[in-house]
């Protein structure tokens, strides 16, 4: 390393002690201001750190020292000198300084020296643009005099050291405390403790970088500061420094007496009543038999149970009614068809030409199939990642069609069945997770062999395993990469050997952490609005779950099912926390992660359709499908475009692994389609619909009345609301004219208007 007496000897020859060549003329300046005493001393040997010059105590490396300061800073993040090209202004850096060998160079040697001055380092560019003494886009980065400036300073004054490969590397990152509890509005300092490989330990409270995971309930500062807000539950602050990271972890308290749980069904009580316990929110009672025979076929079967259906389940005495419901239901056909829509679209069962249609077909009933025959998930992903030959013989191959790309398929398959996505790692270290690029072309390796042939069917493709050696290039290094399961090492593939069926070992294996826990969250998700980690598709270890022992625990009973994805339904839907109901108590209005009641949602676009059909009666046609096709039961997103219904309330397109593609949000247009669409309109005024049938039905009118609200609500009306009706069945009603209307188009207008009153309400359109 080069003490600063070197430094002074490259300066009396006018060179730059990093790159040997002449000095710049502003450096050549600063030169002449050396005290001749001082270079006296040295000519003669003598030290010269009592000559008035700060000597640094500890020897200071671009590595370990100042590549955190410019994370901190923010100078690498991708919206400054990390963006993507050429960086910010002709300076590049690493996106969070993933890649110090090259921000080094860029700092040190790029552009002739200039952004560094060793012989006046208040003066170099890298500090004047940070300090915003000179005019810097990005503003003030750091202040002068401050701990990160200084030690900047120092590191110039060092001799600018990348250093080496043997000096000592960061093994781990422990942040202090690890977990406590926080009172709401509450503050705690965290202390960050950098591990070396030569058993050092640094303080780096000062350069790690902080990020809450859900900024609703807590914050962080710069400094380390966190600060609960109102919302109780469980927080997580992201704690990184260099390529680490760690989290810190709380609860917040409500503090209110949980008293009267119900009885625990299965594990997921336990554990959600546990923590319910500990954090102090009472959850709300269980729901009624109507509210949970209509959301629990909404959410298994996608469709609303039928009057008779309703009735039949109210009026049975039997205590063990849920649970055979629950078995009914997994039985049933619309099971199958309303899962199979699901997966097929996270799929990319996507029509983009007519000659698609069989193809999408086939993919569609090899996964309504494989529901209806309960085959175990770690099968059919083993099917779709191993497919070979056309897609008439072998449907799984229809995913080889709409994903072509190995880097497209790892990414998908990564995200879609592990819960880890992979894109960043592409171009460079994922900045919140452990992924590096040679890690995802180690994962693309496993795809690289697939092999394609034209076929007699125009745009399919015959697909076989390729003979050879599985390897990806790292666009980076420009290296073979050979298949490398996530987390592990290279695996050594003979060229006969299609790689993609070792990762389908791997995937059901016992050894792999993430596929278990990728689907038990993704179907928590689908049945109480919420993940346990959440994105449901974002599992690592910086976004911990809302409940770790909970996940773990569903994972482990998916795995020992055998990977029977109706044992997860099951199990989660039988559990008294799904059942409790979605109106407030006094304390849980504001929970938002800690399950203590069920979370509303609106209805998908397909089971929204479908419902008001049936309370209609009426049906809606969708081209080259049999008359009475329901929307669940479409095959890919072709309908999309001729439904306008389907595509305002937000069915997906099938171009996306992300269950966000799905729009599950409310808005004006959505409100005005049901207001006043013709669509609408038309099923509400329809020859042969309900309307017209209760208005010509010799019932009476409470008969009528009840039978609406166990169509469209699944429970009788209240006497207020049975009142209500009566009156308004009772007027008259009058033409443009004011003349008074027939009696029989009178009361059919009244029984349209009353049917669409109770579709346009928030207890139909929504899930409760």
């Amino acid at each position: 390393m080069k003490s600063s007496a070197g430094f002074i000897l490259n300066s009396l020859f006018h060179r730059d002690p990093v790159r040997k060549q002449p000095l710049p003329a502003t450096m050549e300046k600063g030169i002449f201001l050396l005290n001749a005493g001082m270079i006296a001393l040295f000519l003669l040997g003598l030290p010269v750190s009592n000559c008035g010059a700060s000597e640094p105590v500890t020897s200071l490396t671009f590595l370990n020292d100042i590549e955190p300061i410019l994370t901190k800073a923010g100078c690498n993040g991708g919206g400054c000198h990390a963006k993507a090209g050429m960086g910010q202004n002709g300076f590049r850096l690493s996106l969070y300084g993933f890649e110090p060998g090259e921000d080094y160079e860029h700092i040190v040697k790029e552009g002739r020296g200039r952004r560094i001055s060793p012989a006046s380092p208040e003066q170099s560019l890298l500090l004047l643009k940070a300090t915003n003494s000179v005019p810097h886009g990005g503003g003030q980065r750091l202040e002068v005099g401050s701990p990160s400036y200084q030690r900047i300073v120092d590191w110039m004054e060092q001799g600018m050291q990348m250093g080496e490969a043997s000096d000592p590397h960061l093994v781990s990152l422990e942040v202090q405390p690890p977990r406590l509890a926080m009172q709401p509005k509450g503050e705690q300092q965290l202390t960050v403790r950098a591990h070396f490989s030569d058993g050092s330990v640094r303080d780096v409270t000062d350069v790690a970088v902080y990020e809450p995971n859900d900024k609703s309930m807590a914050e962080a500062n710069e400094t380390g500061l966190v600060k609960s807000l109102e919302l109780p539950g469980n927080i997580a602050v992201m704690v990184r420094y260099q390529g680490l990271v760690s989290v810190f972890n709380a609860y917040v308290p409500l503090g209110a007496p949980v008293d009267n749980l119900p009885e625990p069904k299965n594990f997921v009580d336990e554990l959600i009543f546990a923590n319910l316990k500990e954090i102090g929110i009472p959850p709300s009672p269980v729901c009624d038999d109507s509210t949970f025979l209509r959301r629990v076929s909404l959410d298994i079967a996608g469709h609303l149970p039928t009057i008779d259906e309703t009735r039949t389940f109210l009026a049975d005495p039997d205590p063990e009614k849920r649970d055979k419901l629950i078995e009914s239901l997994l039985n049933s056909p619309s099971y199958a068809d309303y899962f199979a829509n699901k997966w097929s679209a996270l799929l990319k069962n996507k029509r983009e030409a007519n000659s698609d249609q069989i193809a999408n077909f086939a993919f569609y009933s090899w996964l309504r199939d494989g529901l209806l025959a309960n085959r175990p998930y770690d099968q059919t992903v083993r099917e779709l990642l191993g497919a070979t030959g056309q897609i008439s013989t072998n449907p799984p191959v229809a995913w080889y069609k709409r994903v072509k790309e190995p880097e497209k398929q790892l990414e998908d398959i990564a995200q879609l069945f592990l819960g880890v996505r992979m894109q960043c790692a592409q171009c460079h270290h994922h900045p919140f997770e452990r992924w590096s690029q040679q890690d995802y072309y180690g994962f693309a390796a496993f795809f690289t062999q697939i092999g394609r042939s034209p076929t007699a069917v125009q745009g399919e493709d015959l697909i076989f395993h390729k003979r050879g050696i599985a390897q990806a290039e790292n666009k980076k290094t420009r290296k073979p990469v050979k298949p490398t399961i996530l987390g592990g090492g290279e695996l050594e593939i003979a060229p006969d050997d299609d790689p993609r069926l070792f990762l389908a070992d791997w995937m059901g294996s016992p050894d792999n952490p993430f596929f278990s826990q990728a689907l038990v969250n993704r179907y928590w998700k689908h049945f109480m609005k919420r993940g346990l980690i959440e994105p449901e598709d974002d599992i690592r270890d910086s976004n911990p779950s809302s409940n770790p022992e909970l996940l773990k625990a569903l994972a482990k009973h998916f795995v020992d099912s055998g990977f029977d994805l109706k044992a997860v339904i099951r199990v989660i839907t039988q559990s008294k926390t799904y059942q409790f109901a979605a109106s407030e108590n006094e304390f849980n209005g504001v929970d938002r992660q800690n399950f203590s009641r069920f979370y509303p949602r609106r209805l998908p676009a397909e089971v929204l359709l479908d419902a008001i059909d049936q309370v209609a009666g009426t049906h809606t046609d969708f081209a080259d499908m049999p008359r009475g096709t329901l929307a669940i039961s479409l095959p890919d997103n072709s309908y999309n475009k001729s439904s306008y219904f389907l595509k305002v309330f937000g069915r997906p397109d099938s171009a996306s692994v992300c269950e966000c593609e799905r729009v599950q949000s409310s808005s004006l247009q959505q409100s005005l389609h049901l207001l006043n669409s013709d669509e609408v309109r038309q099923k509400l005024t329809a020859n042969g619909g309900r309307a017209q049938r209760l208005a010509e039905g010799m019932q009476s009118d409470s008969e009528k009345i009840r039978e609406l609200y166990l169509a469209a609500f699944n429970r009788e009306p209240r006497e207020e609301e049975l009142q209500i009706a009566e009156s308004y069945l009772a007027k008259p009603r009058f033409d443009a004219d004011g003349k008074e209307l027939d009696v029989g188009v009178s009361r059919r207008q009244a029984y349209e208007d009353l049917l669409w009153a109770l579709i346009d309400t928030k207890e139909f359109i929504f899930n409760h």
